[in-house]
C-alpha cells in the first residue's frame, strides 16, 4: 500500500462509521428483486464484493472493470463498493446498443465485465476474444462455460474491512461515457472527491432537506443522473430505492407503498404521469421533492405540474464533466405570481455556491451580465480530463475550466439562462445523442447520400431526433426503414423520430453541412431554445 496522507481515504472505515450511526436504518431497497439492506448489511455486503474483486478476481490499481447492469445490480457495485478497492470501474448504460458496448470495451480494455445474465450468451464470444473475464449477476441454466456467477464469488469472500487507501483527489476510481459516438465517445475520469463534491452540492440547496427521513426512488439509470441523489441520500442516512425501468404505473405503486419522499425524473416522464392521471389514481402525497433535469421544461408545463403535485419541484443543471449541481432552480423559485418570476421558470436557476461559472466569448474573454456566450465552469466536481484522449482533454479543458459548449447568460439576479447549444448534441428524454453518430449510421445505408441530424422541439422529450436526408439518385427507401436501420446500429433512443427527404442541404463554402441552419427553421418562435 502507498503511504497514507491527508488526501488518502479508507472507505471501509468511513462506511463502518455510517453503519454504526444508522445501524437500524434501511440503506438500500431493490424493488424488483425485493432486496433490502440496512446500513450495516450494506456495509458488509459491499466489503465482500470489494474483497472478491481484489482477491477472487485479482483486480488491482492498474485494472479496469466494465458494468453492463440494471439499477438494482449496479447499486451493489456502485461507489460504496468501488471506493473500497483499487480498480477503475466504468459505468455503461444497459440501454446502449451492442455496438456501443463493444466500442466502450475496446476503449477501456476491461479485465472483468459484470453483466446481466440475460446478455451473457450473446456477449460471451466477443468478450472472451478480447480477454475479458465475464461475471454474470444471477444464476442461469445456459451460462456459457467459463462464465462466473457473481453470488458464488461473493459468498467466498471476506466481509471484513480491508486496508485499501485511495487518494481522494488523484486516484481514478470511476469512468463514465459522455455520450454516444461509437468508437469516438469521450470517457470521463473521476476521483472520489468529485463524487463528494456532488454530494455537498445537494446539501448546499436550501429546499430539498436531505436527512435520514428521506426515501429516494431512483427509477432512471444510476449510471447517469440518478446516482447524484443516491450520494446525497446515502451520506444523510436516508433510504435509496431502485427500479430498473421507467414503468410509471410501477413507479406510482412504489411511491404509494413505500411512502417515497424524493424522486428524480426527466420531463417526459413527468408529463406522462399527468397524462396517465397518476396523481388521481394513486396516493402520491408523500412526495416532498421531485428533481428534474437533462432537458428543459416549458413554464406552462411546469404550471400544470405544480397544480397537480404542489410546489415540490427543483430543476438541476450539471454535466458529465462537472458531476454536481452546477446550478439549481429551487422549489421556492417555481413561482408564477408575477411575469418576472414566471420567466425565471425558463432558467436553469442560480449557480451553486462554490461553483465558478463564467460566460465567455469565442476568444475566452469574460462577458458581462446579460450578454450571451459560452458557459464555462470550474469547481470541485469538474473532472481533469478524458480517459486515453489527450486531444479531447486539451480541446475542452482550459486552466481547470470545462468549456461546456452551452450558450447562455446570467441575469441581474444571478439566474442562468441556457439559450442554445454550441455543440451538436441533442438531449431527448434525458439522454444525450450526438448528431454526427446518427448521420454516420444513416450514411451506412446504401440509399443515403447525405443527411443532417438536429434536435427539434418536442412537447414531452424537450427535443426529438430529426433527420433531413438526401437519397442517392434513383434510390427509394421508407422513413421507417431508415429509422430501423439506425435503431439496429445505435439503439432505439438515438434513432430519428422523424425523417424528411430533401433535394438539398445548406452547406458552408468548404462543403460542410450547416446543421444550425437546418435547426433554426424548427426553433423559430419557441419560448426556449436548447
Amino acid at each position: 500500500m502507498r503511504a497514507s496522507s491527508s488526501s488518502s481515504m479508507n472507505f471501509c472505515r468511513v462506511m463502518s462509521t455510517l453503519a454504526l450511526r444508522y445501524r437500524s436504518h434501511i440503506a438500500l431497497v431493490n424493488v424488483e428483486r425485493n432486496r433490502r439492506y440496512t446500513f450495516p448489511e450494506y456495509h458488509r455486503l459491499t466489503n465482500r464484493i470489494a474483497n472478491m474483486m481484489r482477491e477472487g478476481l485479482g483486480l488491482g490499481r492498474d485494472d479496469r472493470v466494465l458494468l453492463i447492469l440494471d439499477n438494482d445490480n449496479l447499486s451493489l457495485l456502485h461507489f460504496p463498493t468501488i471506493f473500497k478497492q483499487e480498480a477503475a470501474v466504468c459505468f455503461s448504460n444497459l440501454r446502449d446498443s451492442r455496438s456501443e458496448h463493444f466500442a466502450q470495451v475496446n476503449l477501456i480494455t476491461p479485465k472483468v465485465v459484470f453483466i446481466e445474465s440475460k446478455l451473457a450468451v450473446a456477449y460471451h464470444d466477443e468478450l472472451s476474444i478480447r480477454g475479458c473475464r465475464i461475471v454474470a449477476m444471477d444464476p442461469a441454466p445456459d451460462l456459457p462455460a467459463g462464465t462466473s456467477c457473481f453470488w458464488d464469488l461473493v459468498e467466498a469472500a471476506s466481509e471484513q474491512d480491508n486496508s485499501v487507501e485511495l487518494n481522494v483527489h488523484e486516484h481514478v476510481t470511476i469512468l463514465r461515457f459522455t455520450g454516444g459516438t461509437t468508437g469516438r465517445g469521450k470517457c470521463a475520469m473521476y476521483a472520489p472527491d468529485h463524487f463528494f463534491a456532488c454530494r455537498d452540492s445537494f446539501y448546499a440547496q436550501p429546499d430539498a432537506c436531505w436527512n435520514e427521513s428521506v426515501r429516494y426512488l431512483a427509477s432512471t439509470p444510476i449510471s447517469h443522473a440518478s446516482q447524484m441523489p443516491f450520494l446525497a441520500a446515502f451520506f444523510a442516512g436516508a433510504t435509496t430505492l431502485t427500479m430498473n425501468g421507467p414503468d410509471l404505473i410501477a413507479w406510482s405503486e412504489t411511491v404509494q407503498a413505500e411512502r417515497i419522499t424524493h424522486a428524480l425524473l426527466v420531463p417526459t416522464l413527468l408529463y406522462r404521469l399527468v397524462e396517465m392521471r397518476c396523481p388521481e389514481r394513486y396516493d402520491l402525497s408523500s412526495l416532498r421533492s421531485i428533481m428534474y433535469g437533462a432537458s428543459p421544461m416549458a413554464p406552462s408545463a411546469l404550471e400544470g405540474l405544480i397544480a397537480q403535485f404542489g410546489s415540490i419541484f427543483t430543476q438541476a443543471y450539471g454535466a458529465t464533466e462537472t458531476i454536481m449541481l452546477v446550478s439549481a432552480l429551487n422549489t421556492h423559485d417555481h413561482d408564477v405570481s408575477s411575469e418576472t418570476k414566471r420567466k425565471r421558470l425558463s432558467s436553469a436557476g442560480r449557480v451553486t455556491p462554490g461553483v465558478e461559472l463564467v460566460i465567455a466569448d469565442e476568444n475566452g474573454m469574460l462577458l458581462p451580465v446579460g450578454k450571451t456566450g459560452e458557459i464555462r465552469m470550474r469547481a470541485r466536481g469538474t473532472i481533469s480530463g478524458y480517459y486515453n484522449n489527450p486531444e479531447g482533454t486539451a480541446a475542452e479543458f482550459v486552466n481547470g475550466f470545462w468549456l461546456s459548449g452551452d450558450l447562455g447568460y446570467l441575469d441581474e439576479d444571478g439566474y442562468l439562462f441556457i439559450v442554445d447549444r454550441k455543440k451538436d448534441m441533442i438531449i431527448t428524454g434525458g439522454f444525450n445523442v450526438y448528431a454526427v453518430e446518427v448521420e454516420a449510421a444513416l450514411s451506412d445505408h446504401p440509399c443515403v447520400l447525405m443527411s443532417a441530424v438536429v434536435g427539434i422541439p418536442h412537447p414531452d422529450w424537450g427535443e426529438a431526433v430529426h433527420a433531413e436526408v438526401i437519397l442517392c439518385e434513383g434510390a427509394t427507401v421508407t422513413e421507417r426503414a431508415l429509422a430501423d436501420h439506425v435503431k439496429a446500429k445505435l439503439g432505439s433512443y438515438k434513432a430519428p423520430k422523424t425523417i424528411v427527404f430533401v433535394s438539398e442541404l445548406p452547406l458552408s463554402p468548404v462543403g460542410k453541412i450547416l446543421r444550425r441552419k437546418v435547426r433554426e427553421r424548427y426553433w423559430l418562435g419557441q419560448e426556449r431554445r436548447v
